[in-house]
């Protein structure tokens, strides 16, 4: 059986915030928080809009390209939502 592939989602808050997840179902998992029964930190937060998703492999893969996302500063995170890079691993290279 193939597993699902993994994809790295980043939401902005109505408060300009952005937070970055994984998962294998971003329709479903940005609804999740949404409703206030995702990630804690988005509670109370919305309307969240999905402002950046991009396939991240398998499980292992994501949670890596997840916490390099994380490292990023905000104007780093800014040029990647505007940017919709299709290589995101490719795309974190400029970045060491």
């Amino acid at each position: 059986m193939m597993d699902k592939a993994w994809h790295l989602y980043i939401v902005q808050t109505a408060r300009g915030a952005l937070y970055t997840g994984i998962t294998v179902d971003v329709p479903r998992r940005v609804q999740q928080h949404q409703n206030g029964t995702g990630a804690r930190a988005l509670r109370g937060k919305g309307p969240l809009t999905l402002v950046f998703h991009g396939e991240a492999g398998d499980r292992a893969s994501a949670s890596r390209l997840e916490y390099r996302v994380k490292q990023l500063t905000r104007p780093q995170k800014v040029a990647l939502v505007n940017s919709q890079p299709a290589d995101l691993p490719a795309w974190l290279m400029q970045f060491g």
